[in-house]
């Protein structure tokens, strides 16, 4: 895994970008039976041009995306929460790419550009009943720091966040 295979992505990346945060949520959704009809704002149903779009012209999230042979394989993308904190957004791989160490390089990655952007903590959510995930960030340093339960999503959402 190389830092070079890591970049700011640009309007032009956006429908792959897209198509990769779709297929990669779209294997959580199966796991946990969230489907369009019980979670139409569910990542793997919600995001689309318009709205990655959005993300960068309007909330000036910087977004990345690891690349192998010139395909994004991975993302993510930061939002900033306040002047101190920032979250890590749709962080995902797709699935055929998974265990080889691409969502690590992205999450060591996400936590450098944070730290240069002057950001001291890093907040993320996941879904809550998806523990082998929860496992692995809290093993890269996060910690758990709460749960919501919201009327739109019929799984609970997990919160974690890291000292920068």
């Amino acid at each position: 895994m190389s830092k070079t295979n890591i970049r700011q992505l640009t309007k032009q990346d956006i429908p792959e970008c897209v198509n990769v945060i779709r297929t990669s949520f779209l294997t959580v959704g199966k796991e946990f039976d969230i489907t369009p009809e019980n979670a139409p704002l569910f990542t793997a149903y919600a995001t689309d041009e318009a709205k990655v779009n959005f993300w960068m012209d309007e909330q000036h999230r910087p977004m990345y995306g690891y690349f192998e042979d010139g395909k994004m394989v991975g993302y993510y993308n930061l939002a900033f929460a306040s002047e101190t904190e920032c979250e890590l957004g749709s962080l995902c791989v797709l699935p055929e790419r998974r265990h080889g160490g691409i969502g690590e390089a992205l999450l060591n990655d996400s936590i450098e550009r944070a730290k240069e952007l002057g950001f001291t903590k890093m907040n993320l959510s996941i879904v809550e009943e998806n523990t082998i995930l929860r496992k692995w960030y809290e093993d890269h340093g996060f910690t758990h720091v709460g749960t919501k339960k919201y009327d739109f999503f019929p799984f609970i959402c997990g919160y974690l966040e890291q000292e920068l």
